[in-house]
């Protein structure tokens, strides 16, 4: 009889953290109309009604195509929610676009960062070639060097499949960024569950304070193991999201339907590519009428029209739908 395997260093059943209060933020998508303007007027809603069923907002991330929009728009996005939350908490994307090879640009990161501040924001960083392509001491500098003139921030790794400047970090260099006072809290997004449980270990040891946001819009369940989350899908229905959430802190097993609703929507917006979902955030929300559009940004890739009756049907369980 072959010896058992020695046991995993993280037992995900006994993690399971039930009847807790979870903090969301969702990356709300960036509406644009059929002249190819930005439409503001359904940003601004769409943020109010994410603020207003308790997640915070997140704008200029990868939902609000940070890596494709102009500085000019970067700002007015900053200024549309400032106006619309009138001194209400959000996250905004600190996005560097460089090439291979480049060096950690600390000067346009500091620069993305004073306008987010600046517009009473918190900045999420997003990762580069320059700042990943460095040794993990380096990294943890950068990161430090980030955070000399920064009052708070959120840090963000992700895998290359989603972008080719994406890296998740190993344990050591995550946990010396978790030993930086200003960095509260990092959003994940490899797309797998164990190198997240490896982090809410680590961090429930180590500094129960911080905040691991899930970004895997395929496991959205992973709240139920001690994370938080800043996910693109609740972007969708940031209504449900709270009714989702306030189940499990209540213990009420309806939770688990719902929840497997939300993620069966997830399973199929995120479908490869990837990056479409905007475009399926924009179908849905056309269909539930908080859109006047589902035009996405130019250089976005786009989903088939025929998505729209699945969307349709998805929305009808989901009772959002006619």
């Amino acid at each position: 009889m072959p010896e058992a395997a020695p046991p995993a260093v993280y037992d995900p059943v006994s993690m399971i953290k039930p009847r807790r209060k979870i903090t969301g933020i969702s990356a709300v998508l960036l509406p644009y109309l059929e002249s190819g303007e930005i439409d503001r007027d359904s940003l601004s809603a769409h943020i109010s009604r994410t603020a207003d069923v308790g997640i915070t907002p997140a704008v200029n991330m990868d939902t609000g195509y940070v890596n494709l929009i102009d500085e000019p728009t970067f700002i007015e996005v900053l200024k549309v929610t400032q106006q619309t939350l009138n001194g209400g908490s959000f996250v905004a994307g600190a996005f560097v676009s460089d090439q291979p090879g480049a060096e950690f640009d600390a000067a346009g990161y500091q620069r993305k960062i004073d306008l987010i501040q600046s517009h009473g924001g918190i900045p999420v960083i997003f990762q580069s070639f320059g700042l990943v392509e460095q040794s993990p001491d380096q990294i943890v500098a950068a990161y430090q060097t980030i955070a000399a003139n920064s009052d708070r921030f959120i840090g963000f790794e992700l895998t290359r499949d989603l972008a080719p400047f994406g890296s998740v970090y190993d344990l050591a260099t995550y946990e010396a960024l978790m030993e930086i006072p200003q960095c509260i809290g990092a959003k994940h997004s490899s797309f797998h569950r164990e190198p997240e449980w490896e982090r809410l270990q680590l961090r429930d040891a180590k500094r129960p304070d911080f905040k691991v946001f899930t970004g895997n819009d395929f496991g959205i369940d992973m709240i139920q193991y001690g994370s938080d989350y800043l996910l693109g899908l609740s972007t969708f229905a940031p209504d449900l999201f709270a009714r989702r959430d306030a189940l499990w802190a209540a213990g009420d097993p309806a939770f688990y339907e719902l929840n497997d609703q939300l993620q069966y929507l997830g399973y199929f917006t995120f479908r490869s590519p990837s990056p479409a979902y905007k475009h399926s955030a924009a179908q849905f929300l056309h269909l539930r009428g908080w859109i006047k559009t589902n035009k996405t940004h130019p250089n976005s890739p786009t989903r088939p029209e025929s998505d729209i009756e699945v969307l349709r049907e998805l929305g009808q369980r989901l009772n959002v739908t006619n």
